[in-house]
C-alpha cells in the first residue's frame, strides 16, 4: 500500500504539469485562431508582433512548470545580450528538455515570442501543435537526401522580408545523443571519420545543410549566431559513466536538479558563408562542444568535473514572469469544461482543429 502510494505520488509530479500545460491547448488555439481571423485585414507586421505575444503566453506557462515547479537550478557560463536580437541558435541536442532550455534563454532576453524551431518533418503530426509551430515560423525539415532547401528558403524569407523578429533554434546533429546508442554513436564517428572531421565522443558529428541555409538565407537579417552548449546535471551513473538525459517527464518529476549552459555570441559577420568554409566552421564549434562536455563529464580534476569552464552564474526565474500567463490560460480553459457546449467545443477543437492541422501543414508547410 505504502509503495503503491509512492508509486501514485511520484507520477502526478508528471502528469499534473502535462495535463495542464496539454488541457489548455484548445482554449489557446481558439483564441490564436480569432486573432489569425481578425488580423487578415490587418497589416502583417500587426498579426506578427500579436502572434509572438500570445505565443509567449503559452510558452510562460510551459515554464513555469519547467523552471518554477521543478525548481530546477539554471547555471549559465557567459553573458546573454540584455537586448533582443535576431539570431539563429545552436545547440548540442540529447533529449526533448534541449527544446525547453532555449525557451528558458530567450525569456531571460525577453525573445521569447520570437522563438521558432527547425523541426523534424515527423513532428508535424503532433495534434494541434504541429500546425500551430508551423504557423508561428517553424521549419520542418527531412534528412539527407530529403532534405527541401528550396522549401526552407522560402520559409524563412516569408519571415525575414517582413521584419519579423528571429530567434531560430537548431540541433544540428539531427538525432539526439544517448550514450546508450552505441551504433549511433559509432556510424556518427565512423561518417566523420570518412569526411576527414574530427572524431567527436559527448556529440554527434553536426550536418550542416539547414545551419548554413538559416544563416546564408537571413545574413542581411541576423545580428548573430548563439552557440549553446547544454549539461544535465545528474546524468552519471555509479561507475561515474555518463547515461542518458532526462526526458522531459523525468525532468519534471525533478530529477534533475542544475542545468548548466555554455553561452557564446558569435557576430554574423565573423561566420563563413561558402558551403565548404561553413562546414567546417561548423564542426570547429561543434569540437568546442565536445572538449566542453568531455571535461564536464571525465574531467580528472573532481574539482572541475560537472562544471563548466569559467564562472557560471546561477539565473533564477521570477515567477512574476510566469504565473501570470498559467493563471489566464487557466482561466480561459475552465469554463470552457464546465458547460455542456464548451465541453463539445473543446473536445471538436481537438478532434477537428488536428484533422484541419494535418491537412494543412502537409499543403503548406
Amino acid at each position: 500500500m505504502l509503495l503503491s502510494l509512492v508509486v501514485h505520488t511520484y507520477s502526478l509530479r508528471y502528469w499534473f504539469p502535462a495535463t495542464v500545460m496539454l488541457g489548455t491547448a484548445p482554449a489557446y488555439l481558439l483564441t490564436w485562431s480569432f486573432w489569425r481571423l481578425l488580423s487578415a485585414v490587418l497589416p502583417t507586421r500587426l498579426y506578427h508582433g500579436i502572434d509572438d505575444r500570445i505565443y509567449s503566453i503559452y510558452q510562460s506557462m510551459v515554464l513555469f512548470f519547467f523552471e518554477n515547479y521543478t525548481g530546477v537550478e539554471v547555471v549559465i557560463y557567459g553573458n546573454i545580450p540584455k537586448s533582443k536580437e535576431n539570431v539563429v541558435y545552436l545547440s548540442n541536442h540529447q533529449c526533448t528538455v534541449d527544446w525547453i532550455i532555449a525557451d528558458m534563454l530567450a525569456i531571460r532576453q525577453s525573445a521569447l515570442g520570437h522563438v521558432r524551431y527547425v523541426l523534424k518533418d515527423g513532428l508535424k503530426w503532433l495534434p494541434l501543435y504541429g500546425w500551430y509551430f508551423s504557423q508561428h515560423g517553424g521549419v520542418y525539415v527531412k534528412r539527407s537526401a530529403k532534405f527541401d532547401e528550396r522549401a526552407m528558403r522560402n520559409k524563412l524569407l516569408s519571415q525575414t522580408k517582413i521584419g519579423t523578429p528571429m530567434y531560430l533554434v537548431i540541433f544540428p546533429e539531427g538525432t539526439r545523443y544517448n550514450p546508450e546508442l552505441k551504433k549511433v554513436i559509432s556510424d556518427s564517428q565512423a561518417f566523420a571519420h570518412k569526411e576527414g572531421l574530427a572524431v567527436l565522443n559527448h556529440i554527434l558529428t553536426p550536418r550542416m545543410k539547414a545551419a548554413h541555409v538559416a544563416v546564408d538565407t537571413m545574413k542581411g537579417h541576423l545580428d548573430a549566431v548563439y552557440d549553446v552548449t547544454v549539461a544535465y546535471e545528474g546524468t552519471v551513473d555509479v561507475k561515474g559513466q555518463r547515461r542518458a538525459a532526462p526526458s522531459m517527464p523525468e525532468f519534471l518529476c525533478k530529477e534533475c536538479p542544475r542545468v548548466h549552459v555554455y553561452f557564446e555570441r558569435l557576430d554574423v559577420k565573423e561566420i563563413p558563408q561558402e558551403t565548404a568554409f561553413f562546414r567546417r566552421w561548423l564542426h570547429e564549434r561543434f569540437e568546442i562542444k565536445d572538449k566542453l562536455l568531455s571535461n564536464f563529464y571525465d574531467s580528472d580534476d573532481p574539482e572541475k568535473r560537472h562544471k563548466f569552464p569559467g564562472e557560471g552564474q546561477r539565473s533564477p526565474l521570477s515567477i512574476k514572469k510566469t504565473l501570470p500567463s498559467l493563471l489566464f490560460l487557466g482561466g480561459l480553459t475552465l469554463p470552457m469544461l464546465l458547460t455542456e457546449s464548451g465541453r463539445k467545443l473543446y473536445i471538436n477543437t481537438w478532434v477537428y482543429g488536428t484533422l484541419a492541422g494535418w491537412l494543412w501543414v502537409n499543403i503548406r508547410p
